[in-house]
């Protein structure tokens, strides 16, 4: 009997730490059980500590390399992750289209965990106008939704506002994760194309092993969704799966900065 994989697509940055980026993506993939494919947008030279280099390719190669995955292989879901310049972003924008794809997760990726910057100041109006009107869901945390929309979002009660205000930004499906507000919980805000708002709560690990956690979430959600779960199953299992990543990371040591969740911890453990 020939069997099918679940086919998923990230589009992002190289980690060369291995804890962020297309490597993240391709571990929470297998993880789950899907098969992983990538589009390299760029290069960068990092570890647990910062981010010392990034070398975007050009825009002409990242499509060759969309391209040639859905010409031949097609597509079940595409997370999209670092796009360091506006014509990258234009690159994937105008492909995605022409290619009809669907169940597209956008991680509008902008500064690393050591807070280095990684998109360029004229990429993000790209983002705004290009990128979020294509995407299923995208999934920002306060920080990266306080530069879409020019203004600090600071308390949970602002959430739904800030949602809103990223849903009329022309995007179907807004995740606002909730990560930086501290507390006990970990709470993530969910405000659907119909306008229903959902929440979903984890309890909080005490641990810097977070280097790849919005990496890793948006991956889970993009493998969840190419499986065929409803957006909002997709995100509850997602949200169950980088918890318990943080947790089982938690206890390792990797590196001298913020070290990596453990994708692999049903497997391993």
């Amino acid at each position: 009997m020939i069997k099918h994989y679940t086919r998923l697509l990230t589009i992002a940055g190289s980690d060369s730490g291995g804890g962020a980026g297309i490597q993240a993506d391709l571990k929470t993939f297998s993880a789950l059980g899907a098969f992983g494919m990538s589009a390299i947008a760029a290069l960068t030279a990092q570890n647990t500590l910062a981010v010392t280099a990034i070398h975007p390719v050009p825009p002409d190669f990242l499509q060759k390399q969309l391209e040639a995955v859905l010409d031949d292989i097609g597509v079940d879901a595409v997370k999209i992750g670092m796009l360091a310049t506006p014509e990258l972003i234009g690159v994937v924008a105008e492909t995605l289209t022409r290619y009809q794809v669907s169940n597209v997760v956008v991680d509008p990726v902008m500064v690393a965990k050591s807070g280095d910057k990684l998109l360029q100041d004229n990429a993000i109006e790209a983002l705004r106008t290009k990128l979020l009107p294509i995407a299923t869901v995208i999934t920002p945390n306060l920080p990266e939704a306080s530069v879409l929309l020019g203004r600090k979002i600071h308390l949970e009660q602002e959430m739904l506002q800030a949602a809103k205000d990223l849903q009329a930004l022309g995007t179907k499906n807004v995740l606002l994760k909730g990560g930086h507000l501290g507390g006990n919980k970990s709470s993530d805000l969910l405000l659907t194309e119909q306008g229903k708002s959902l929440w979903f709560e984890a309890d909080r690990t005490d641990t810097k092993n977070t280097h790849g956690t919005g990496c890793t979430y948006s991956s889970a959600i993009a493998t969840f969704l190419g499986k065929g779960y409803t957006l909002e199953n997709a995100i509850a299992s997602a949200k169950q799966y980088i918890s318990d990543a943080i947790r089982f990371g938690a206890c390792y040591e990797l590196g001298h900065g913020h070290g990596p969740v453990h994708h692999f911890f049903k497997q391993w453990e």
